[in-house]
């Protein structure tokens, strides 16, 4: 992977699912350090917001109202970038949504729309972005998988899919183009749990609100890797030191593996408080109250700094064997601790 990427303040950025989590926190980040974006979401206001927001910054803004599960508004995405900005230097897949509840109780409808959103939406941004990028100087892709694409868990079992999905076509996207020798960078990923809108946004099965289960890290940490990666060439990075804990024990031991998530899993994903019929979700369309928010505020301290990510970016390999080495015991640690 040696493809020649820009400095962030050289570079047009597209992003998708911009206006909430990850996607926003990325958002902020870059305006702050010179990109020019593209920013795509559903929900048009909050795009309108956020577009005056970084303005004030002196960032150069482009939006698109676009749902990343229909090809047709992808290609606006990538209309818009040229039309503005000529090129497109990285290209962020990030939309995403899920739901929480037992496989046999979700409806088909909300199946397909979660694949829809996570599985399609990827893969209708990556081609896209291959399409304007590699003919134009190149450039970086980065896809969110997740730490579930290593590893599966109950009550989330087509959000896993999903990103079990992303993880292969991704890999596989990435050695066609390198067969080629496209001059482009193909980075998947893995976050573990961040304190981001991703529970009160999920479609919900569960008698019980849900959340996330401890450990939980910040979401600057995951944009501070996405643009990490936007300027160095990285295959995978893992976010958090759970994320590399949890897809090497699912490795190495699947089925005590999978024995310790079925203890745990199912009652570390829900809160003590009953679900509200009324609830609302932003599965088949985006919940406006919700949006421009990069936390949802987790009932876990947040842990604000990864030094296991840090290393594993930044470090030589020496230091991020000791140091992840430490973040895995810490992240274990945490886990047994909330478990107990």
């Amino acid at each position: 992977m040696s493809v020649k990427l820009k400095h962030i303040k050289e570079q047009v950025i597209v992003i998708t699912g911009a206006t909430s989590g990850i996607g926003l926190s990325t958002a902020r980040m870059a305006a702050g350090q010179g990109a020019k974006l593209v920013l795509a979401a559903r929900a048009d206001d909050a795009l309108a917001h956020l577009a005056e927001e970084l303005g004030t910054l002196g960032a150069e803004v482009v939006t698109v109202t676009a749902d990343v599960g229909n090809a047709d508004d992808v290609a606006r995405i990538g209309d818009a970038a040229i039309e503005r900005f000529g090129r497109i230097d990285t290209w962020i897949n990030n939309a995403g949504i899920s739901i929480f509840g037992r496989l046999e109780d979700v409806s088909p409808e909300d199946h397909h729309r979660l694949f829809q959103t996570n599985f399609w939406g990827v893969v209708n941004g990556s081609l896209e972005a291959v399409k304007r990028m590699k003919l134009r100087g190149g450039g970086a892709l980065i896809n969110l998988g997740s730490e579930l694409s290593d590893h599966a868990i109950p009550l989330q079992g087509m959000y896993a899919a999903s990103k079990h999905a992303v993880k292969g076509f991704t890999d596989s996207l990435r050695m066609e183009l390198e067969k080629e020798g496209a001059p482009m960078s193909v980075t998947l990923i893995k976050p573990t749990g961040i304190d981001t809108m991703f529970a009160v946004h999920a479609k919900n099965y569960m008698d019980k609100e849900p959340k996330l289960p401890a450990p939980v890290y910040a979401p600057e940490i995951v944009a501070d890797a996405i643009l990490y990666a936007a300027q160095h060439p990285k295959r995978d990075v893992f976010v958090g030191g759970a994320s590399k804990f949890n897809a090497t024990g699912a490795r190495l031991l699947p089925r005590v593996f999978d024995k310790y998530l079925q203890a745990t899993m199912f009652k570390n994903q829900k809160l003590d408080i009953d679900t509200d019929p009324s609830r609302r979700d932003a599965l088949h369309k985006p919940d406006y109250t919700r949006e421009l928010r990069e936390r949802q505020g987790s009932p876990h301290d947040v842990i604000e700094h990864s030094e296991y990510t840090a290393a594993a970016l930044r470090s030589k390999y020496i230091a991020t064997a000791l140091l992840g080495g430490g973040a895995l015991l810490t992240a274990f640690a945490l886990t047994r601790r909330r478990t107990r």
